[in-house]
């Protein structure tokens, strides 16, 4: 959990400063797929900071973070697929980010909510003579 948190903290801080990058976005396109714009790259980076440190705190941190971040990135998928173009006229946004983000909640909340297979339940103690 905490591995994925981080990793998935990593690429969303690459990406949002490749948002900035000219080449890698031309036209307001990041990798000729997904909108991108200021705000939104700035979101990335924060999102993936935020993110890094959750994931050096705990198992139970991570777990948060990931539940907290999948509901917010539902509901901006969410409004981008009612709105089609734009976050609430905050960012703009196009098929693919919608769809992008519709699967990164998804997984967040999948990972977040999935109880930990390590945990076994204890067995009971036989009984004392």
């Amino acid at each position: 959990m905490q591995k994925f948190t981080l990793w998935f903290g990593i690429v969303l801080l690459v990406i949002g400063v490749l948002g900035f990058v000219p080449g890698v976005t031309t036209d307001g396109s990041l990798l000729g797929i997904f909108d991108v714009d200021a705000l939104h790259n700035v979101v990335h980076v924060l999102t993936g900071v935020i993110a890094i440190v959750v994931a050096k705190k705990s198992m139970d941190a991570s777990r948060m973070f990931l539940k907290v971040f999948g509901v917010v990135y539902g509901l901006v998928a969410i409004v981008g697929f009612a709105q089609g173009d734009t976050v609430l006229g905050l960012f703009g946004v196009n098929m693919a980010d919608n769809v992008l983000h519709l699967v990164i909640a998804v997984l967040a909340l999948w990972l977040g909510f999935k109880k930990d297979g390590s945990a076994a339940p204890a067995a009971p103690a036989a009984p004392q003579m």
